[in-house]
């Protein structure tokens, strides 16, 4: 198995700059026509690992069948913006659905989070949502990475979202390049719990993280128009 490998590194930076640089219990809501699987994965086996690229490698493992993460990153963005960051460097796409399993194994506080990237240009260029125990400003939100600190893009938003103590929760994101809208979801994969429009950034790279907190990943899904997995 090849090792993670690193943001920072010279291989990933370089990738960077061709661009501009177990589970929860819902079922898996409508998927729109014309949009196939394209990603699954269920990190049966520690190589899933290889399929990600870090913002800080050495905090993240593939192990008892979850992708997590634990510690305190060392990744230093550009500009502010979530510490740690795992991206799915193998598809890039620009209107999608996914769905994943998210547990968040940190400390209970307002900003006691976990994080879903999409569209990744590159370290100071994508958008995010920020789903945490109480919003704010800073907070359980959609927020767009443009060149500067993260700013908040939502129209819609809840007061927040419990974690609870060794959960796990079906999270759901729709993005339609059309329209410009996003949609997240949170459990009830029919009422989202935010929402924005933003045409920003077109296709990009998907990830998985948290602000500086801690948490686990599974059953990962993306559906994007174009050919299925195989």
């Amino acid at each position: 198995m090849n090792a993670p490998r690193h943001i920072a590194t010279r291989a990933a930076v370089a990738v960077l700059a061709t661009i501009v640089s177990g589970s929860a219990t819902p079922a898996t809501a409508a998927v729109p026509a014309g949009y196939n699987l394209v990603y699954q994965q269920e990190f049966e086996t520690p190589e899933a690992i290889c399929d990600f690229v870090f913002a800080n490698p050495d905090n993240w493992s593939v192990a008892g069948g979850v992708l997590k993460f634990e510690g305190k990153s060392n990744y230093k963005p550009p500009v502010r913006s979530p510490l740690n960051m795992a991206l799915l460097t193998s598809h890039r796409v620009g209107s999608f659905i996914l769905e994943c399993d998210l547990k968040q194994t940190g400390r209970d506080y307002g900003h006691r989070d976990m994080c879903l990237f999409f569209n990744f240009q590159s370290p100071d260029k994508f958008y995010y949502s920020h789903l945490a125990t109480r919003t704010d400003d800073h907070a359980h939100n959609i927020f767009l990475v443009n060149k500067a600190p993260r700013t908040k893009i939502s129209d819609h938003t809840t007061p927040g979202v419990d974690w609870g103590k060794d959960q796990w929760h079906k999270v759901r994101v729709e993005r339609f390049l059309e329209t410009g809208t996003i949609k997240v979801y949170f459990d009830d994969m029919e009422t989202p719990v935010m929402s924005a429009t933003d045409k920003n950034f077109a296709d990009g790279w998907m990830g998985f993280g948290s602000f500086d907190d801690t948490g686990q990943v599974d059953n990962i899904k993306l559906w994007a128009p174009g050919e299925p997995a195989n």
